[in-house]
């Protein structure tokens, strides 16, 4: 298992922060390796993006399924690879500093399975922290 939390502020009140997370068309686009995204439906989306794990890179296919809009503070959600044997989970947590200052927390929890995972899970552990920092910090951007 390999997970990453990263945590910034920006400076923005809460609810710009959750405008924006609540989205999903605004935020998938910023996963790194990014390719494209579908809605089926308000809780579930599947991703397409490029992975650069070590050595191998790969595109994979996930199934995305938010498993908690909590507004204005939070969103959790968990994932599964489609072409690769993936599972994992996730959250964007928002905690208001003040009138216009909001704290993020970004969460990435990944476990591969299969006949290969005893070699990609460890080098996992340097990529999902790598990844999630990108990501929270995107998204801290993009707000």
């Amino acid at each position: 298992m390999a997970s990453g939390t990263h945590t910034i502020k920006v400076n923005y009140p809460i609810s710009k922060v959750w405008e924006f997370v609540s989205d999903i068309n605004k935020w998938a686009p910023l996963v790194p390796g990014y390719i494209e995204h579908i809605i089926i439906s308000e809780n579930k989306l599947t991703w397409k993006f490029v992975s650069d794990i070590g050595i191998m890179k790969r595109t994979l296919h996930m199934d995305v399924k938010i498993t908690n809009w909590q507004e204005p503070t939070k969103v959790t959600f968990n994932l599964k690879g489609i072409n690769e044997n993936f599972t994992g989970d996730g959250s964007f947590e928002a905690v208001s500093i003040n009138d216009t200052e909001t704290q993020i927390t970004g969460f990435l929890n990944i476990t591969a399975g299969g006949m290969l995972s005893p070699a990609i899970n460890p080098v996992l552990k340097t990529v999902i922290p790598k990844t999630t920092t990108e990501l929270t910090q995107a998204i801290g951007r993009a707000i």
